[in-house]
C-alpha cells in the first residue's frame, strides 16, 4: 500500500497558504507527521480524508485517485479528527452498533460480533454500557479508534490524538494505535515529538505547508551525532548564548540555572560537552533552518 501526494497546494480566502506544493510518499505502517501548530498538518489530513479540496495537486492511494474517486477511498478510510462529538445518552455499544449500520453492516449478528471485537481491541469492553459522553478524554479517543475500525480501514488518519491526555491515558491510547497500525497505513499527525519517537517507523517534519524532512527517527538522530552540545549557564547569560550559538532548547535545573543544547559541527568552547542527539534536536534544527533570513 502506498499513499502518494504530488504538488499539493491550498490557499484559504484570508490569504493563508496552508499547503505549499507539498510532496509526500507514505507506505504501510505508522507514519508520523510532525510540526508546530499552524504548520498545515490538519489541512493536509482533511484533504487526504476528502473533507476539503486542494487548489492544485494529486493524491493516490493503493490505485485510487483520491480527489477524483472520493467514495472509493472513504470505503477503506478510518479518520479520527482532533475533536469529535458523541450523542449524550448512548452507550459505547449502542453508538458503535449505530455506526456499523451506517457503514453497511446490515445483519444484527454481524454487528454484534464486530462491535465486540473493536471494543476489545480498544480496551473498552468492560465499559461498553456506559455513556460515551461520560468517558474520560483518553477513553473517548480510544472510542474514536473503535469507530474507525468498523470498516476494516486500509488507511487510518489520526489528527493530534494525544493533545490534552494525561500520561497514563496517552500511553494506553498509543498502545492501541500501535496494535491496529501493523497491517495498514496510519498517518499520525502531532506536534509532540515523543509520540513520533515512541510510535512511528517513519516521519516527516512539516512547516509552512511544506515537507522539510522525511526520514526514519533512527536515521534522523544518527545524522546529527557529534553535533549536539550542552552547557549549564545562568539565566542572565541566555541571551548572549542565543546570540552566539544555534540554541535548540533550554531547560531549568533545580538551582534555577539552565542547561542549553546547541547544534554545531564542532565543539564550540571548553564550556560545552557532547550530548546524545535526540529526536527533539532534529525537529528544532529543521524548524530553525526553515526560519526566514533577516535582512
Amino acid at each position: 500500500m502506498q499513499l502518494t501526494i504530488r504538488n499539493l497546494s491550498k490557499t484559504y480566502k484570508n490569504g493563508v497558504r496552508a499547503l505549499d506544493n507539498l510532496n509526500l510518499e507514505i507506505g504501510t505502517g505508522m507514519f508520523g507527521l510532525l510540526g508546530p501548530n499552524g504548520a498545515g498538518k490538519s489541512t493536509l489530513m482533511r484533504t487526504i480524508a476528502t473533507l476539503q479540496s486542494p487548489d492544485t495537486g494529486t493524491i493516490t492511494f493503493n490505485g485510487i485517485d483520491v480527489l477524483e474517486d472520493q467514495m472509493s477511498l472513504r470505503k477503506i478510510l478510518g479518520y479520527l479528527p482532533q475533536s469529535f462529538g458523541v450523542y449524550p445518552k448512548m452507550s459505547a455499544e449502542e453508538l458503535l452498533d449505530y455506526f456499523a449500520t451506517l457503514k453497511g453492516v446490515s445483519l444484527k449478528s454481524d454487528r454484534e460480533k464486530l462491535v465486540k471485537e473493536v471494543l476489545e481491541i480498544t480496551n473498552l469492553y468492560e465499559v461498553r454500557k456506559k455513556h460515551v459522553a461520560g468517558y474520560s478524554g483518553g477513553m473517548k479517543q480510544r472510542f474514536g479508534i473503535a469507530q474507525l475500525l468498523l470498516n476494516s480501514p486500509k488507511l487510518i488518519i489520526v489528527d493530534e490524538p494525544t493533545a490534552g491526555l494525561d500520561p497514563a491515558e496517552r500511553h494506553r491510547f498509543l498502545n492501541v494505535l500501535r496494535e491496529v497500525g501493523t497491517n495498514c497505513t496510519v498517518i499520525f499527525s502531532t506536534h509532540i515529538v515523543e509520540d513520533v519517537k515512541e510510535l512511528c517507523n517513519e516521519m516527516a517534519i512539516v512547516n509552512g505547508g511544506r515537507i522539510l524532512k522525511q526520514i526514519t527517527p533512527i536515521e534522523a538522530t544518527k545524522e546529527i551525532e557529534g553535533q549536539i552540545w550542552s552547557c549549564r549557564v545562568e539565566r542572565d547569560d541566555l541571551d548572549a548564548i542565543e546570540a552566539k550559538y544555534k540554541v535548540l532548547s533550554s531547560s531549568y535545573n533545580q538551582d534555577n540555572s539552565l542547561t542549553v543544547r546547541i547544534h554545531a559541527p564542532e565543539k564550540p568552547s571548553d564550556d560545552f560537552t557532547s550530548a546524545d542527539p535526540q529526536l527533539d534536536d532534529v525537529y528544532f534544527i529543521a524548524l530553525k533552518e526553515d526560519e526566514p533570513i533577516e535582512a
